[in-house]
């Protein structure tokens, strides 16, 4: 059962350092703070996230082209992980996305990542190709999904 407890926001350079240390906990090849930072002063990336009593407990990264976007992260913290906060956030986030006019949304996802692949079908994300080797750590393939935001 999701706890409703976590607060939305958008997040931003005040949030870097919470970001940085959330991002070394859930990823392998973690982004740095350079690299968050470059990001967030571009006005085309969102990085929206769920806080608990202020702490971080999850985020979610997107860059917005147009009226397309493209998730780059979506991360949980361990101590906040079956809860249903990816699901949540996910769905608040591509909420705000069709009110902000996105037809389109984008993502790639390691093949072993069933967690994911599990999340995001169940929004109904549509596998659309396949990157071979893609992630340079292991040449592992990355999955291609699109969904349509605004269905016909």
């Amino acid at each position: 059962m999701s706890d409703f407890s976590y607060e939305f926001s958008r997040l931003g350079l005040c949030d870097l350092d919470d970001l940085v240390d959330l991002e070394k906990i859930c990823f392998p090849h973690a982004w740095t703070e350079q690299q968050f930072w470059l990001c967030l002063k571009q006005k085309q990336y969102y990085i929206f996230g769920l806080k608990k009593k202020g702490e971080l407990a999850a985020y979610m990264s997107f860059f917005n082209v147009a009226d397309e976007m493209e998730i780059l992260k979506l991360a949980v913290h361990p101590a906040h992980r079956l809860k249903g906060l990816g699901k949540r956030l996910l769905g608040l986030v591509l909420q705000n996305c069709i009110e902000m006019g996105i037809e389109q949304a984008y993502l790639e996802v390691r093949r072993s990542n069933t967690a994911a692949l599990v999340l995001y079908t169940g929004f109904g994300f549509i596998q659309t190709g396949t990157r071979k080797g893609y992630y340079p750590d292991n040449k592992e393939d990355a999955l291609i999904f699109s969904l349509d935001l605004m269905p016909q």
